[in-house]
């Protein structure tokens, strides 16, 4: 297998319902995942792109989380919609989406 240019980490973290931090799992986190696989599959992209889910990345109240390597973008929150553009705009056309980054006092 060829080392990616690009690793996706999906935050897929479950906590209980009520839970003060939140988690990525219950704003659909799984979706996102779901959806970032789809893109790579449809595009052929797996000696590119590697996606992988992931526990806690932090800001759980920001989330979905989606933190892309070499780079070390944060993105969130992510939304399964959000990921066509995410595909596209930064991990093929190397230029991060600036609307969906994490504020800097958040990840920075």
């Amino acid at each position: 297998m060829p080392k990616p240019q690009k690793h996706v980490f999906v935050c897929v973290q479950r906590r209980p319902e009520g839970h003060p931090r939140g988690s990525c799992m219950s704003q659909a986190g799984d979706e996102v995942l779901g959806e970032f696989l789809a893109e790579v599959q449809a595009r052929n992209l797996f000696d590119r792109i590697a996606v992988t889910s992931t526990g806690c990345l932090g800001p759980c109240g920001n989330g979905p989380s989606v933190l892309v390597y070499p780079e070390g973008v944060m993105y969130g929150p992510v939304s399964k919609t959000d990921v066509k553009e995410i595909v596209e705009q930064h991990l093929l056309g190397n230029e991060p989406v600036a609307r969906l980054q994490t504020p800097p006092h958040v990840w920075g």
